[in-house]
């Protein structure tokens, strides 16, 4: 796949070239439908879109977070639930092999030319989606509670364990740690972060035959754990939502969280002076003294349901340009996303996502069977962190689901 690299991505956030986009759609008819996540950044893309509903164009969302359960589904139909899928480097590539999204090209080409060429999701050959924001995981801190303890801000993995122990020793926080460790897609997301921050490597070179049961997936899966010893005893109920509202009441200290989701906790709403105050944001933490972060790069973006009719497919293209337009920018959205859209200015928020970029970490890999093994992970790797059988057996049963659904797809023999 001739995919856009770390290097491009951070062009296309340095230098958004795009010309503002027509505030007026000019869209005479047609029905818009998106599915979508659910966090401030994708509501203010949705919302920009709707501003072209009209009498004869109907637009409409779902954003939610079960968006990668139903948006396949969604779009097999024809006509189709949905006419666009919002998606991030992982999850298009089950839309792509399920042949539910079409080229964007001769869309572009009519109603793209305020598009940066950098925007423009180029996969074999074909424009296959237009990416509006960059993302990344990275640490968030209490400024004021790594003051009490007489900590610096973590740097690795074992910084974070260090200063969680400190914290609960001293009094402060009984679980001073948290993140989306919810069991399925969230957990598989902090393994694979983990598993890159150990070198490790998914699959054999030039392969689909999966290779995460080795040391550095036993050395990830410790990790792990110990990071779980001190947080929330429902850890692997929390996803992001959940994450974020345990930071707001004050029960967490340090967690690695979507640079996307960050705003939200150094706002008034929702939370207390002493919380959002004190939040502040870091690069990604590394592993060690291994140099490598333990994370990944992410663009989001929107595709076009193959289905939809060329009347459809062209209004929901020309709404979903115009809901990443410049005129969305504004100083409240500014701070919701590090956005590929001419006129972005950093907000401070911004800055864990930006030095996740220049530490060299590595995009999620778009690969056609990674997901295959995203799923794996979240089925099973939940068994370890319970008690319930050893690393090596959890990665033996990983590698087992993955085998088994990547020869009924065709992936191996």
């Amino acid at each position: 796949m001739n995919v856009r690299t770390r290097a491009l991505l951070s062009t296309a956030i340095l230098l958004a070239g795009a010309t503002a986009a027509s505030a007026d759609c000019g869209i005479e008819a047609g029905r818009v439908s998106i599915v979508g996540n659910e966090f401030p950044a994708i509501q203010t893309v949705a919302s920009g879109a709707a501003a072209c509903a009209t009498d004869a164009v109907e637009v409409k969302a779902n954003l939610t977070a079960d968006h990668q359960k139903i948006n396949v589904a969604g779009m097999s139909a024809s006509p189709p639930e949905y006419t666009s899928a919002i998606i991030a480097n992982s999850s298009i590539v089950a839309l792509m092999n399920e042949d539910v999204i079409r080229p964007l090209d001769d869309l572009v080409a009519e109603y793209g030319q305020d598009l940066s060429p950098t925007q423009l999701i180029t996969i074999d050959g074909k424009v296959m989606a237009v990416a509006f924001m960059a993302n990344a995981q990275h640490l968030i801190y209490r400024e004021d509670v790594l003051e009490q303890i007489g900590m610096d801000v973590p740097k690795s993995y074992e910084d974070v364990l260090a200063a969680a122990e400190k914290i609960r020793a001293e009094g402060i926080m009984e679980h001073p740690l948290s993140g989306a460790y919810m069991a399925g897609w969230n957990l598989a997301q902090e393994f694979v972060n983990m598993y890159l921050g150990q070198g490790g490597e998914f699959f054999a070179p030039g392969s689909a035959e999966v290779t995460v049961n080795n040391a550095a997936g036993v050395a990830a899966l410790e990790t792990m754990k110990a990071l779980s010893e001190y947080m929330n005893p429902d850890y692997l109920t929390h996803d992001s939502n959940a994450a974020a509202a345990e930071w707001e009441a004050g029960n967490v200290a340090l967690m690695n969280f979507w640079g996307s989701r960050t705003a939200v906790l150094q706002d008034a709403e929702g939370s207390t002076p002493e919380v959002f105050e004190n939040t502040k944001v870091s690069g990604p933490l590394m592993v060690g003294d291994s140099g490598v972060p333990a994370t990944t790069l992410w663009w989001d973006g929107f595709t076009v349901a193959k289905n939809a009719s060329d009347e459809d497919a062209a209004a929901t293209f020309r709404a979903l340009v115009n809901g990443i337009s410049p005129d969305i920018l504004n100083a409240e959205t500014m701070g919701q996303a590090v956005w590929m859209i001419d006129g972005y200015e950093p907000a401070p928020v911004a800055a864990g996502v930006f030095a996740t970029i220049q530490s060299g970490a590595k995009p999620y890999p778009m690969l056609p069977y990674q997901g295959l093994l995203h799923t794996a992970l979240g089925n099973n790797i939940a068994d370890y962190l319970q008690g319930n059988e050893s690393a090596e057996q959890s990665l033996a049963d990983v590698e087992a689901a993955y085998t088994a659904a990547a020869k009924e797809q065709g992936f191996l023999n």
